[in-house]
């Protein structure tokens, strides 16, 4: 049994983590496929799981980071849209505007906070001079303008099914690619203590 967040090992945390992130999507991803590629059946368990993943993350940290508050909104709005309209076109969209949000928030942000916002959010993990973070920022800007324009392409023009695998088996690595593709970046502007 835990005794607290703040007692877990790194690799508890991690993989937590992991389990809180992505148990959702797996569970979504079952009940799709369990129930011959139903997305109104699958829907109502993704929500539930999102909700039981942001109060473990919540029972464990005694806060919820704001990206995932922010998508277990969104996934229990446009969810819920879905199934209440039956139309599959608000759980389409829900990527775009998630990374539409986030784009906008990282490309205003430093006009609120007067530094861009992901050194805010990831300052004390990494140390980077000024040119670097606004670099860094800037990138991850058009990373999710442009995932949520791949998005709108995919579901616009592509089967349900090829929509339901891109969003659980393609976004993800994606972003791994791209974020593995910025420690040249963070090497390059950052600041040695």
């Amino acid at each position: 049994m835990f005794c607290g967040y703040a007692n877990m090992s790194q690799m508890n945390k991690s993989f937590l983590k992991f389990i809180t992130d992505f148990g959702p999507l797996a569970i979504f991803f079952f009940f799709y496929y369990y129930n011959d590629k139903n997305l109104s059946i699958a829907i109502p368990p993704l929500i539930v799981a999102t909700l039981i993943a942001l109060f473990v993350v919540w029972f464990f940290e005694k806060k919820i980071p704001m990206m995932p508050l922010i998508s277990g909104i969104l996934i229990t709005f446009f969810g819920g849209l879905t199934i209440y309209f039956n139309d599959p076109i608000f759980i389409y969209i829900k990527p775009t505007i998630i990374n539409i949000i986030f784009a906008l928030a990282l490309l205003f942000g430093k006009y609120f906070t007067k530094e861009p916002v992901l050194k805010k959010i990831m300052g004390k993990a990494i140390s980077l001079t000024d040119l670097g973070w606004e670099l860094l920022n800037r990138r991850w800007v058009f990373f999710f303008f442009g995932l949520a324009i791949l998005n709108e392409c995919i579901w616009r023009t592509q089967s349900e099914e090829f929509w339901v695998n891109f969003k659980v088996w393609g976004m993800f690595p994606i972003t791994l690619v791209f974020t593995g593709l910025q420690i040249s970046l963070i090497n390059k502007y950052k600041i040695d203590e």
